[in-house]
């Protein structure tokens, strides 16, 4: 499983890999078992948003086990939670904000030593 985020601007926090489209996150979500899915809402000027990955997420059943939403939009935010929570499974985990810095720091870790145990095999 895989740790994904969505953002066109952001840097990508360790332990992630960053899409920068809504397309390659829909497609990336359609084609790995995602365990944690961080959204952005606003992809740029006329760009598909948030809001069409989440719709993607609840009509085709691409839930990863955790989603968090790190967007500054306030309208965004609250479209993609909508979307997300009414048609979530509940084993589905779903944060209405951004991952706290703790949890990065662990997603972090743990990602340096499983790239540190491939090595050393």
């Amino acid at each position: 499983m895989i740790h994904v985020y969505m953002d066109d601007v952001r840097r990508c926090p360790k332990g992630f890999t960053l899409v920068r489209s809504v397309d390659e996150c829909i497609e990336l979500l359609r084609v790995m078992e995602v365990d944690i899915l961080s959204l952005d809402h606003d992809m740029g000027p006329g760009e598909k948003t948030g809001t069409e990955v989440a719709t993607a997420i609840a009509q085709e059943g691409l839930y990863a086990r955790e989603i968090y939403l790190h967007t500054s939009s306030i309208y965004g935010m609250k479209a993609m939670y909508e979307i997300l929570y009414q048609n979530k499974p509940e084993h589905v985990v779903l944060h209405n904000g951004p991952i706290p810095f703790e949890r990065l720091d662990e997603i972090a870790h743990a990602a340096k030593k499983t790239s540190g145990n491939k090595v050393n095999k």
